[in-house]
Order: structure tokens, then C-alpha cells, then sequence
């Protein structure tokens, strides 16, 4: 495994996240396909058994369940301080009126809750799910300095929002001597690339790392164009991100299965391996409920795709258009 420091901050992570949204207790908010306690565990003991020490989660995630199968997990096969844990505040546990958003109550409620979730007494990076377009970027901002200051978090990040906002919310910490993002968690894979526009090298610009999600687009560069699976078939945002693109997207796909065959790896290494070789990228979120996922996703950084072959990989791709996150 490799290990690279967040942007420029002095945090330091393995070169791959363990995304943890498959794990979680099954039927808990949206996440039918989650995998239950027991199954998830040896998921948690390969990736610290390969070298990954960076696990990325959400308040959001199977409605909180994500968080203590994360907590309990480091407990029972590591130290504390041998991990990185990232999650997010934001989204709407339930229908109560003070529930979700980025207000001060909010972040100051969600972190406590968090914590206790997590049974650790500190995040080591909160990132806020999406832009609260009804709170005041400045309550926000302050808000997360404060838990910073407070010592329940160490660094905080953004994730899934257009550049000028990213962009407004560091000038708004600059502004008042408050904490700054270190990081950007944005949608970016090899059927979608539209963070090269702005976000990227805004990101590498400004020393800011990048942990994409999504980096081989839902399984779609990983098997045959039309096979799914039970999470995919029932997935909103594969179809808001992908079909309407989707014979271009198919030819990208395509090429990667070439590649792939002709070097004799499986598809996702070298899907994952061309978004590890893009600048900014410091460490994408990666999903596993196979034990050969993480197994591909660790070879994926010995892979170095040469000119020709990301020429062909990029040959096929057109514009996609602009899609709100919600």
C-alpha cells in the first residue's frame, strides 16, 4: 500500500478508501442492499490486512448504522490511531423539521451523534454531504471551525457541489481566519469526467485533495454494459449520471474491456488505475462486497496505463450535461 498526505495537509492516508455505504443494518433508509454486521466485518479486517487505513462513511449511511459497524469494527481489529475515519453531515435522517442541513444546530447535533455512533471521541475529516442552499455559507463555515477548535474534529472537507461554491466557502474561512476544506469527495470516473473542467484543477491549484466516489461508475466499467446488480437496477443515480450518454459511455466501456483483456487483469484495475494516474486524485472511495473488490482495487495501483492506452480510453468521451446533486 501507499500513503499520501490529503492535499497539503499534514494528514496522511493510504492511497484507497474503504467506502462503507454497503455496510450497514439491510432496509435502513435507502440502502436495501446493504450488508448486515457479521458479513461486513471481514471486509473491514481484509482492508486493514491490505494496508488501507482510510474508511469513509455518512450519518446518512443505513441511517446511521454504517457508523457503529465502522466504530465497532476498528475496536475489534486495530487501534484507533492506526486509522483515518471520514463522514458526513448533511442529509435528512428523518422528517423532523430540525433534521439535516448544515446549520449550526445541525453540525454542533450531528457530530455529537456521529461520535457517539462511531464510539470515538474524534473524526478525523467531516465533510459536509452537499451545499445547504438555506443556511448562510458563514453559519456553517463557523460551525465547523468550531468543532474543529473543539477538538471533536481534526480536518474537515466538501463533497458534490458546483466549484463556485467550493470556491465561496474557502474565501468565507479565509475571510474570518477559519478552518479551510482540505478536501473534495466529487463524482468522477472514466464515463464521466466533467470535474476536469473546473473542480479539478481548482483542487490541484489550491493543494486540495480529491477522493472521488463512484471512480469505476457504479460496476458499469467492471462487467458487461447490460448487467446489474441488486443495488444497481434500483440505483436513481446511475440513471440521472449515465443515460443519457449512454452508447458513448458504452464505447468507453468497451475500450476498457479491451485493455483490460489485452493486459489479462480484470476491467476494474484499469478503470481504477486511469482515475489513480489523474494528478489531482489522492484517494478514491472504492466499494467491496466480494472479497476479489479490494483484492483488484489494491492491484489497480500497480497498473500504469501507458500514453496509447489512455489515448483510447479518452477517444470515445463526449460532454455530459450539468446534473444538481441532491
Amino acid at each position: 500500500m501507499k500513503y499520501v498526505r490529503l492535499g497539503s495537509s499534514g494528514l496522511k492516508v493510504s492511497r484507497l478508501a474503504l467506502g462503507c455505504m454497503s455496510y450497514g443494518e439491510p432496509g435502513l433508509g435507502t440502502h436495501p442492499w446493504s450488508l448486515p454486521e457479521e458479513e461486513s466485518l471481514p471486509f473491514f479486517a481484509q482492508a486493514l490486512d491490505l494496508g488501507i487505513n482510510f474508511f469513509d462513511t455518512a450519518n446518512i449511511y443505513s441511517l446511521g448504522t454504517s457508523e457503529e459497524y465502522l466504530g465497532r469494527a476498528v475496536k475489534k481489529l486495530t487501534r484507533r490511531a492506526n486509522v483515518v475515519i471520514a463522514t458526513k453531515v448533511y442529509e435528512k435522517l428523518g422528517n423532523l423539521p430540525l433534521s439535516g442541513g448544515l446549520s449550526r444546530s445541525a453540525v454542533m447535533r450531528e457530530v455529537d451523534a456521529s461520535l457517539r455512533r462511531l464510539g470515538t471521541d474524534y473524526i478525523d475529516l467531516y465533510i459536509i454531504h452537499r451545499w445547504d442552499y438555506e443556511t448562510p455559507v458563514e453559519e456553517t463555515m463557523e460551525a465547523l471551525h468550531d468543532v474543529v477548535k473543539g477538538g471533536k474534529v481534526r480536518y474537515i472537507g466538501a463533497s458534490s457541489m458546483h466549484t463556485w461554491q467550493f470556491v465561496k466557502a474557502q474565501y468565507v474561512a479565509d475571510l474570518h481566519g477559519w478552518t479551510r476544506f482540505v478536501s473534495m469527495q466529487n463524482h468522477y470516473n472514466l464515463i464521466n469526467r466533467e470535474e476536469e473542467r473546473e473542480m479539478l484543477p481548482y483542487c490541484l491549484a489550491e493543494g486540495i485533495g480529491v477522493t472521488p466516489w463512484s471512480p469505476l461508475a457504479r460496476g458499469k466499467l467492471t462487467r458487461d454494459w447490460d448487467d446489474g446488480s441488486s443495488r444497481t437496477l434500483g440505483d436513481p443515480v446511475q440513471n440521472r449520471f449515465y443515460a443519457p450518454t449512454q452508447e458513448a459511455d458504452r464505447r468507453v466501456a468497451q475500450v476498457v474491456n479491451d485493455i483490460a483483456a489485452e493486459r489479462g487483469i480484470p476491467r476494474a484495475q484499469v478503470a481504477l488505475a486511469w482515475v489513480l494516474q489523474q494528478p489531482a486524485v489522492t484517494a478514491p472511495v472504492v466499494g467491496a462486497t466480494r472479497p476479489h473488490h479490494l483484492k483488484d482495487a489494491v492491484a489497480a495501483l500497480d497498473v500504469e496505463l501507458s500514453d496509447g492506452e489512455l489515448a483510447r480510453l479518452h477517444a470515445p468521451y463526449i460532454p455530459h450535461a450539468v446534473v444538481e446533486y441532491a
